[in-house]
């Protein structure tokens, strides 16, 4: 009796799948079958799609329906297929044309009343449309900026059912009410619940305005983690900062994403895909150009930092942070499995879950800052503090925080309680965000020259058989670095992770190449023994 066919998208993780969307309308019992490996969501868009065509004047077929999704054996799910759906049941009644829509891919759910509904996950979806060779596609009007993103495509944004078949079938296109706007957060909060992350994760994502930033120069004192600070933010190195409370590792942290410099092009398009597909975005804003900020819960569960959830799994803080900055405050207080499974995204710069579902390679790319009292009370380090930990909870506390991952950790620097002369602003004031964010440009301007060509983009990326053989540093400057190596200061891995900060130092001072007081610098930083190093360029020694 009739048959067409449309086009929609399958996101698994942050890639999409195009999907054909073939119907059939046969003689027979009215029924509508839906067939290709649907999830309960998607298999509810019967009655969405039923529901939306006949509240927007057309006439259901009272005929056997048969929806097909190809290829079969890719999951399917949500309720973004409802557009796609809905058209290609109206092309097989000839409703519409079906030459008008065999090549049109469409992307949107459907409200009863035939209004399409924003969905998670539009520019990955678009982007696999371009790469498989479409050119037009149809998304809600709300996320036509998003889709507009994408080079090389046609992006029609509609409110609703009726508006589509206006423009499919030349009619005049009816005025439609636009869905109420979402609530924009509260500027005071400190980020964004991200839905599906898990009950009570507490995961907050953030990437603000730079007028809205904080600044390093409100931070008094610190000199010693302000320099770390912008050695992790000019290499792309790790960061822990331990100490008492209150003495200013939060204030550190929060300040990080100022400085790291702006994304570029593709690195804005993937870290919007990774908040596409979470639904993050916020409104007005489909483009993410600012390192994000991921600061979850020390409650959070592996899942939700590492990726999870009901079928396919959705990404987690690592991915949400890809690009930007994770900050894991109160770092012991985070579960011993949650912390372990950090151990491969740091190496990778991914991280691949697997469930019955499928698994999802996600991408986990993340300049990641950990947090750490001396001890359940936070008292332990301090001169006449009055801590009352016993020994064995003080080891307990601090083993939380695993050898391996703390290998992994290119940065140590302890955070002692500011003075009173700093604090009311007697000593000398720290140089502003812009400052040094400036210098730090000036560092990743210059290692992006030298590894031009290469698959790596900074310093903390670098093989240490490249770092090695390809650059060496200069006669002699590594024989701390050997010393340390010998006693058992240093693993194999930690010495790689040495010459990767000591680059980053020589960076940041104008050198050509590492010599020995910046290998000394390295070395404290990694190891918190003082090696009378000199300070960085503009740094504080």
């Amino acid at each position: 009796m009739g048959f067409a066919r449309a086009c929609a998208v399958a996101l698994v993780g942050v890639e999409g799948v195009v999907v054909e969307v073939q119907a059939d309308l046969e003689p027979g019992v009215a029924a509508f079958t839906l067939v290709g490996l649907p999830d309960k969501s998607l298999v509810e868009s019967r009655d969405r799609v039923r529901a939306a065509v006949v509240n927007s004047g057309g006439e259901w077929p009272q005929k056997k329906l048969t929806v097909g999704l190809s290829p079969a054996s890719v999951p399917k799910g949500g309720s973004g297929f409802d557009l796609a759906v809905a058209a290609a049941v109206l092309g097989a009644a000839e409703r519409i044309d079906p030459r008008a829509i065999a090549d049109l891919v469409l992307i949107g759910e459907l409200g009863l009343d035939g209004r399409v509904r924003p969905v998670r996950g539009v520019l990955p979806a678009v982007l696999a449309a371009a790469e498989a060779g479409y050119r037009q596609v149809v998304v809600p009007e709300r996320t036509a900026g998003e889709a507009s993103l994408v080079p090389g495509v046609s992006v029609l944004g509609v409110r609703s059912l009726r508006q589509l078949i206006a423009v499919l079938t030349d009619e005049p296109v009816p005025e439609e009410p636009g869905l109420p706007e979402p609530g924009r957060p509260d500027p005071t909060l400190a980020g964004l619940l991200v839905p599906g992350a898990g009950v009570g994760t507490g995961l907050a994502v953030r990437t603000e305005a730079g007028d809205h930033r904080p600044d390093l120069a409100d931070v008094a004192g610190q000199h010693a983690a302000r320099r770390a600070l912008e050695v992790s933010a000019a290499g792309g190195h790790h960061l822990l900062l331990h100490g008492p409370p209150g003495a200013g590792k939060t204030m550190l942290a929060e300040r990080l994403p100022a400085v790291l410099p702006p994304l570029g092009d593709q690195e804005s398009l993937e870290v919007t895909a990774v908040h596409s597909v979470a639904g993050i975005l916020p409104p007005g804003e489909p483009l993410v150009r600012t390192a994000p900020y991921c600061a979850p819960h020390h409650s959070a569960t592996m899942q939700s930092l590492v990726g999870g959830g009901n079928g396919l799994p959705r990404p987690g803080a690592v991915s949400l942070a890809h690009r930007g900055v994770l900050f894991l405050d109160e770092a012991p207080e985070f579960s011993v499995r949650a912390l372990d499974a950090l151990r491969q995204p740091l190496e990778s710069g991914h991280v691949v879950v697997a469930r019955s579902a499928g698994v999802v390679r996600l991408p986990a790319r993340f300049l990641m800052i950990l947090a750490a009292n001396p001890c359940p009370c936070g008292r332990h380090s301090l001169q006449g503090d009055g801590c009352e930990c016993p020994p064995s909870a003080v080891r307990r506390y601090q083993s939380r925080l695993s050898g391996p991952l703390l290998d992994r950790v290119d940065l140590r620097v302890d955070v002692q309680p500011v003075s009173r002369a700093e604090l009311l602003g007697q000593g000398r004031r720290g140089e502003s965000t812009a400052v040094v964010a400036a210098r730090v440009r000036e560092a990743r301007a210059r290692s992006a020259g030298r590894l031009e060509g290469t698959p790596w983009s900074v310093n903390s990326e670098l093989p240490g058989h490249e770092l090695r053989t390809r650059w060496p540093v200069a006669p002699g400057a590594l024989a701390a670095a050997e010393r340390d190596l010998e006693r058992g200061l240093l693993t194999a891995r930690g010495m790689d992770r040495v010459l990767r900060v000591a680059w980053t130092v020589a960076d940041l001072a104008g050198h050509d190449r590492p010599d020995a007081r910046d290998v000394a610098l390295a070395l404290e930083l990694r190891t918190g023994i003082a090696r009378g190093a000199t300070t960085v360029a503009g740094g504080v020694s």
